[in-house]
């Protein structure tokens, strides 16, 4: 090397180059980030570097991609698992008994692929402990591979370190006989361990005896010396230990760091041709990653087609579908616009192997979404019927989704029937074979909160203390808050950090690791497929103990390498409204096809402009109801815009378009040509869609500059910028605008292109929204056992929907083993538990007591269910909780009689049952004659358990009171001064002031550390389920009386979050009788306007007047349209409740028009 080119450098190196490294990607092993790799390398003059992590190629694309771009050459390698006999062998008790390290490195592409291979391999054949290949593998796929020694946790050293020579000698020959001479070097290392001490000599001795090359290492697993430290709290965090734990898992000494090259020389000086080498290894490693391949599967089409012959047929069928055999010249031309564009980009097979997925999912009845992201922009896609919303109805754009002018890989997120959606992989891994279908990896990072939570593990800090912490850091997603943001922001922790030593030294670590890769998971819906073995293009992993296979690289990887990357999505809601179909069907057999509805139905825009959305897509949070009530959702293009508006970016656009919305003369264009393409969102730009089209009209860019344009505005690169705004005023000129007024609409678009919503998104979830409004205000008890259905492992939902039914006036009816199957189901205008809810009743027990009731009639009591019903099945504790929930209703027996007569009927039914098996007729059989004749058993003549107890046994069975509730006679009083639902409860802030009733269900007392007080944590029993409320010792010393089991009770209390969940901690509690008195707030008046005279109206002002007091009022109108208007009563108009004031109104205007509450969500005069 040339003095010059030392010089150009500025760092001096010795000819370094590191060869064992490892980053983040050894999971909870070593700690470098890629970029600090990179970084270390530039600072210190190396013009090349390895990345060798454990087992796996995880951080190869990205190694690859920043290390050209540094202009420093990439080595691709890993540091192996090599078992120690075979790699189905998985009989080791730990990790080191099972497996040694080797390290191989890829001298070519050949390498690269092989290594791929064996690295798949691992995780997919040898996994135990860690992913294991052996010695087999290792012999099939040497080619283009340079292997080493390892660390002292290889074969060799290990044999070294027991001084077993003639082992060590036998395993190099061994290696060599695969690799080669030249392709197998002997790696040494020193860290100042005294192992490494012993077998350097011995390695070098051996090295020359074989005449092999000897390579100096410095297995790093952190960037620099000082981040020893951190990296013990890592290893600590990996094996679950706390850092003054004498025996956990720690490394022996401080040196594992990426080492400059002049340290390397300094410590080899003894063999100068170890460092030497490493260059030289450096130099003959040379792969090439092939990236941005087009590896779309391909399609067979029929016999008969090309390709393109098929997919125009499908298009031009499809076409006719949906048009009714007669589609415009307009839709045939654009259809043919799109498929031109669709062959000539080269994605002919891409929409052949969607649009077959699809088919295969509808003939199958998998209900399928209406398909989302931009791809519901092109009406080819409608007309395969892989997405499901006109774009020519709706002014979708092809262009948003696949650009002539931008070349990129197309993308639909399909969404399919949450609990189906494995069929639809099954079917593509069947068809384009197991080893080429795929999922994908993600890589959990410790973020803020997680890390602080982590190191205060490791650092044994108690629990309660690391919570509070970790509480102080905001976890809106939306912010993605970073520790050192969140101790700008939050005085508290400042205070924190400074004041005690040891949250400085868990906020010192906890900043050092944050972000580090923590664990590996699966993407939720991330499907790869490939006509060939993915292995030839990514690396293949499997998580312990998983079936599924997924993808080494992270998705945008995968998209790099030029995969076919699709979103299989499970949405929850898909199923809901599918299951609610069915139980329509069953119920009222009418067959509604939900996914051709006409979205114009009155009742479904009354249900989401009352904010009464539970169980409504996308509409059930109370930032999104309030939105919906401001607008007044009238069309599916204003449920669109309610979408598009909900985000936290354009607050002034909602004020401007709901303002725009009620008032027509608000609205603005800045030229004519903006109102046609922005009338349906009241002059507001609320889409990418409409950025698009303003383009186009002003300045005669076609759609697809246009969406170039769009893209460079989002990226906000000032060159990109500045070339665009001079062609589209060049544009608009020539349009015949004056070049002012165009320069002031290119800087207005700028404005608006960062919060331009994707419009073909948003609208496929508002059609899904409008779905289920439709069926909730058509159907609700049929839409309700679907939600039901959906959500009935969750007991807490269950509670909320089950107090939703009761809202609707749907009555929700116990198990019966005359009408039960498993799951909900549709009575008339009823829901019906299935037998399935029941705690201690299996499948197997609901399947035979339906199976025998659908063959052979009807239970006539429980004697005859004994008799019909196989004893091996279903024991005496099945029917014992099938009657506590009162299944046994339908045979006219109460629970006390089946309970009294249960021995009786279960061993007559044995005996009947034995008789059978045997082939006799029993004695019964002859006496009952075998025909219909009364059963000879009478019922015992006891009263029901009292209604208390029933109710009890109920929920023991069931999780939740079903035929009524012990709160039931409260039910008023309860939704007039309750200030929160409890499903609210998690959207709202920490520290909210909140009221909420109920029963005592539980009370565990607590005497404080300080102090010695009582004070009691309580789970209160609300109409919804339950909730935890704490009771601090003062409250608790006044209140002690109240805190009793069943107690009816108001209790006022702020919200306290732990572990994300809402806790309440009390400041009042009272008995719910005197709520009333207490808690009200407001006055509330029902007035009709129809047939409304002014006399009336002066009385009741008169009325009003004469009880001054602290309370608002609210006239509630019902006009001539049916419609429900509030009106606030002025300041001046505050009275004192009064039973007096009730009667006086209720005698003028008519009986149940006035009422008192805690004016809890309204507006208030203070």
């Amino acid at each position: 090397m040339s003095t010059t080119e030392q010089t150009t450098h500025g760092h001096h190196h010795a000819g370094f180059v590191h060869l064992h490294v490892h980053s983040e990607y050894s999971v909870l092993d070593g700690q470098s980030k890629i970029y600090e790799i990179i970084d270390r390398c530039q600072k210190y003059g190396m013009r090349a570097c390895a990345l060798t992590d454990h087992g796996a190629l995880f951080g190869v694309l990205e190694f690859y991609q920043a290390a050209r771009k540094a202009g420093i050459k990439p080595i691709i390698g890993s540091e192996l698992y090599v078992a120690k006999g075979s790699r189905f062998d998985k009989t080791g008790r730990s990790a080191g008994a099972s497996s040694n390290h080797f390290l191989l490195l890829c001298e070519n592409d050949i390498g690269y692929h092989n290594l791929c291979k064996l690295s798949s391999l691992g995780y997919t054949e040898g996994f135990h402990y860690k992913p294991r290949v052996d010695f087999d593998l290792l012999k099939k796929y040497s080619e283009g591979l340079i292997a080493t020694s390892a660390c002292l946790a290889g074969e060799i050293p290990q044999f070294l370190m027991n001084d077993d020579r003639d082992s060590a000698n036998e395993a190099i020959k061994k290696y060599v006989e695969v690799y080669g001479r030249d392709n197998f070097l002997i790696e040494i290392m020193d860290h100042g361990i005294p192992e490494q001490i012993k077998i350097n000599p011995m390695l070098a001795e051996l090295a020359e005896h074989h005449g092999l090359m000897v390579i100096a290492t410095n297995d790093c697993h952190y960037t620099d010396k000082d981040d020893a430290t951190s990296h013990e709290a890592l290893l600590a965090i990996q094996t679950a230990a706390t850092l003054d734990q004498e025996d956990r898992f720690k490394f022996p000494t401080p040196e594992f760091y990426i080492r400059s090259g002049e340290e390397m020389a300094e410590k080899f000086k003894d063999c100068p041709e170890a460092i030497a080498n490493t260059e030289k290894v450096a130099a003959r490693c040379n792969v090439e990653l092939k990236l941005g391949n087009h590896l779309i599967p391909s399609y067979e089409p029929p016999d008969g087609f090309t390709k393109e012959a098929y997919l125009r047929h499908l298009v031009i069928e499809g076409l006719n579908g949906r048009y009714h055999n007669s589609p415009t010249d307009e839709h045939v031309k654009r259809a043919n616009f799109e498929l031109d564009v669709i062959v000539q980009m080269g994605f002919t097979d891409y929409f052949l192997v969607v649009w077959d997925l699809i088919a295969f999912a509808r003939k199958n009845d998998i209900p399928v979404g209406p398909g989302r992201g931009s791809g519901a922009g092109s009406l080819v896609a409608y007309a395969l019927k892989i997405t499901n919303i006109d774009p020519m109805r709706y002014a979708l754009l092809f262009e948003r989704f696949l650009n002539p002018e931008r070349i990129s890989m197309p993308d639909f997120d399909l969404d399919f029937c949450y609990n189906r959606r494995g069929e639809v992989i099954e079917y593509a891994r069947a068809k384009y074979g197991q080893e080429n279908v795929s999922q994908i990896i993600t890589f959990g990072r410790m973020k803020a909160r997680q890390a602080v939570r982590n190191v205060g593990r490791v650092l044994g800090m108690p629990y309660g203390e690391v919570d509070k912490i970790a509480k102080l850091i905001s976890d809106d997603p939306a912010l993605k808050i970073t520790l050192a943001e969140a101790a700008k922001q939050e005085p508290e922790l400042q205070r924190l950090i400074k004041d005690d030593e040891k949250v400085k030294q868990l906020w010192q670590l906890a900043t050092r690791l944050e972000g580090t890769i923590g664990n590996c998971g699966t993407h939720a819906a991330g499907v790869v497929i490939c006509d060939q073995p993915l292995v030839e293009h990514v690396p293949l992993f499997q998580a312990a103990g998983s079936d599924v296979v997924a993808t080494q690289f992270e998705m945008k990887g995968v998209e790099e390498v030029g995969l076919l990357k699709m979103d299989f999505l499970g949405l929850r809601t898909l199923t809901v409204v599918h299951d609610a179909v069915r139980f329509i069907k069953e119920n009222r057999g009418a067959q509604i096809d939900i996914d051709n509805l006409e979205p114009n139905d009155s009742n479904a825009y009354a249900v989401l402009r009352s904010g009464k959305t539970m169980g409504i897509f996308q509409l059930e949070s109370s930032g999104m109801r309030d939105l919906a009530k401001r607008i007044g959702l009238e069309s599916l293009e204003e449920i669109c815009a309610l979408v598009a508006l909900y985000r936290p970016g354009p607050m002034q656009l909602k004020d401007q378009y709901i303002e725009n919305k009620h008032n027509k003369k608000k609205i603005h264009y800045d030229h004519p040509l903006l109102e046609p393409i922005l009338r349906e969102t009241y002059g507001v730009a609320l889409y990418q869609e409409q950025v698009m089209q303003i383009v186009q009209a002003v300045a005669g860019f076609t759609l697809g500059q246009a969406d170039i344009l769009r893209r460079a505005m989002g990226k906000k690169k000032a060159d990109l910028m500045a070339e665009q705004r001079d062609k589209f005023v060049d544009g608009a000129v020539a349009n015949g605008i004056d070049k002012n007024v165009a320069m002031n609409l290119f800087n207005k678009i700028e404005q608006f292109a960062g919060y331009g919503f994707n419009k073909s998104h948003s609208m496929a979830y508002a059609y899904v929204a409008y779905q289920t409004a439709y069926l909730k205000a058509n159907y609700p008890a049929e839409f309700m056992a679907a939600l039901l259905t959906s959500e009935s492992g969750n007991l807490d939902k269950v509670g909320v929907y089950v107090e939703e039914c009761r809202r609707l006036n749907i009555d929700v009816l116990p198990p019966d083993i005359n009408s039960s199957y498993t799951g909900f189901t549709v009575e008339g205008n009823s829901i019906r538990f299935g037998m399935g809810a029941v705690k201690n009743v299996g499948a197997g027990p609901v399947e035979a007591i339906a199976a025998e009731r659908d063959a052979n009639g009807p239970y006539k009591d429980i004697f005859d269910f004994c008799k019909r019903i196989d004893s091996r099945l279903i024991n005496r504790r099945v029917i014992e909780s099938l009657n506590k929930a009162g299944a046994f209703a339908s045979t006219g027996w109460n629970r006390r009689q089946v309970e009294q007569v249960l021995d009786a009927a279960l061993n007559e039914g044995q005996l009947s049952q034995r008789d059978r098996d045997a082939g006799q007729t029993s004695l019964l059989d002859l006496v009952s004659g075998e025909a219909e004749s009364a059963p000879i058993h009478t019922k015992p003549n006891i009263p029901e358990w009292p209604e208390n107890e029933l109710l009890q046994f109920e929920k023991e069975m069931l999780g939740l009171y079903v035929s009524s509730h012990p709160l039931a006679k409260y039910s008023r009083i309860l939704e007039r001064y309750s200030s929160h639902s409890i499903a609210a409860l998690k959207d709202l802030r920490d520290g909210t002031e909140v009221t909420v009733g109920g029963l005592i269900a539980n009370v565990k007392q607590h005497i404080t550390q300080r102090g010695n007080k009582k004070m009691a944590f309580v789970t209160l029993e609300t109409l919804e389920g339950p909730c935890e409320v704490t009771v601090f010792p003062d409250l608790y010393e006044q209140k002690a009386g109240l805190l009793v089991s069943d107690m009816a009770v108001m209790i006022a209390a702020r919200i306290s979050f732990r572990n994300d969940e809402p806790g309440l901690i009390a400041s009042d509690v009272i008995p719910i009788d005197e709520a009333p008195d207490r808690l009200t707030r407001a006055v509330h008046i029902r007035l009709t306007t129809i047939g409304l005279d002014e006399t009336l109206i002066e009385r009741l002002a008169e009325i009003l007047g004469e009880r001054p007091g602290k309370c608002d009022v609210y006239l509630h109108c019902v006009t001539p349209e049916h419609e429900d208007v509030t009106v606030h009563a002025t300041s001046a108009c505050k009275v004192a409740p009064s039973q007096e004031l009730c009667d006086e109104v209720e005698g003028l205007l008519g009986e149940d028009t006035l009422w008192f509450s805690g004016a809890n969500g309204l507006p208030r005069h203070e």
